[in-house]
């Protein structure tokens, strides 16, 4: 059945408004980090999740509760701390001494959009309760199990692993999340702004729900249907192989590889350019949609080797290289 690359353009322009209403509701608390706000978009149009890093201070926790704020939907703020249990997160059976049974008692897990502020503060088994139900979409406390509901986001915000008092998330378990975004200090105009509109004892800045969750599912149903020439998948496809097996791209870089991308980054990357392409009021994906955002769906999934290490060589440094070779559709 052909794709009508018209009717899916006019339908994007329709919509196109609302998500630039959405930007303009963030916008009245956060000062710049267009970027940020862009990805926390894409992660709601593909329904997937975010994890966010930076140093304490720049407003990583502030942009997903002002997003939460925008949403006509449930919001649960988690702060991760050593002592936190899973049951904390998920819930747990209450016994009542008087009636002798055991009634359900659900956790903050059950909400459409969870901020997991600081993950790498609380301990591993903690970190796998909230993976499991990021991967499975459902929990089980005792021996009874809940979906949870939809639309439900996890926006994990991180320090950097140097500093104390962290547990660094296993590669494995940081593969399930769509992005990792770096989140960098603002330009000394935009902290100007900051300084300006934040710099007072008591802030307030009242925004407006202009999304509701049947929103979100449409927009939802609408990324699915961007146009993505075969051209471009074959562009992906050799994005992450070039991950793997360098080689075969005239890349010199396998010595600094130990373990490349999962296919879980092809189908990232492909719906990640899909979203992107959403964001930018077309109906179609070009190859620099895939470029745009195939820094944050790889950055945590290629895993350098000691030697890339000891060259001061990152994984982000490995995925620009990638990107400057391997041939453009």
């Amino acid at each position: 059945m052909p794709v009508d690359v018209k009717q899916i353009g006019e339908r994007v322009e329709k919509e196109k408004a609302l998500l630039d209403r959405i930007r303009a509701e963030i916008g009245k608390v956060i000062v710049g980090q267009e970027t940020l706000v862009d990805r926390l978009l894409m992660a709601l149009l593909c329904n997937h999740h975010v994890l966010i890093e930076g140093v304490p201070g720049l407003a990583k926790t502030l942009s997903v509760t002002t997003l939460a704020r925008v949403m006509q939907a449930s919001f649960q703020r988690v702060q991760f701390t050593p002592d936190l249990l899973p049951a904390d997160l998920v819930g747990t059976l209450v016994y009542n001494p008087k009636t002798g049974d055991f009634t359900t008692k659900k956790g903050p897990i059950f909400a459409n959009v969870i901020l997991a502020d600081e993950i790498n503060r609380a301990p591993a088994k903690v970190q796998s309760a909230l993976l499991e139900a990021m991967q499975e979409r459902q929990v089980t406390i005792g021996e009874e199990t809940f979906a949870l509901d939809d639309p439900f986001l996890v926006l994990a915000t991180q320090n950097p692993i140097e500093q104390e008092g962290t547990y660094p998330l296993p590669e494995a378990q940081v593969d399930r999340f769509m992005l990792k975004l770096k989140v960098t200090y603002p330009s000394k105009a935009e902290e100007h702004q900051i300084l300006k509109k934040m710099a007072r004892s008591h802030v307030r800045i009242d925004v407006e729900p202009v999304v509701t969750p049947a929103d979100i599912v449409r927009l939802r149903e609408l990324a699915d249907e961007i146009f993505m020439d075969e051209k471009i998948e074959e562009y992906i496809l050799n994005v992450v192989e070039a991950t793997r097996n360098p080689g075969a791209h005239k890349l010199e870089i396998a010595d600094w590889i130990r373990y490349g991308a999962s296919p879980r980054a092809t189908l990232y990357l492909a719906m990640a350019a899909r979203g992107q392409a959403l964001l930018e009021g077309r109906g179609y994906v070009t190859p620099q949609d895939v470029k745009t955002i195939a820094m944050d769906v790889l950055r945590h999934r290629v895993i350098v080797t000691y030697e890339a290490e000891a060259e001061e060589k990152t994984a982000e440094d490995i995925v620009a290289q990638i990107l400057q070779t391997v041939q453009v559709p």
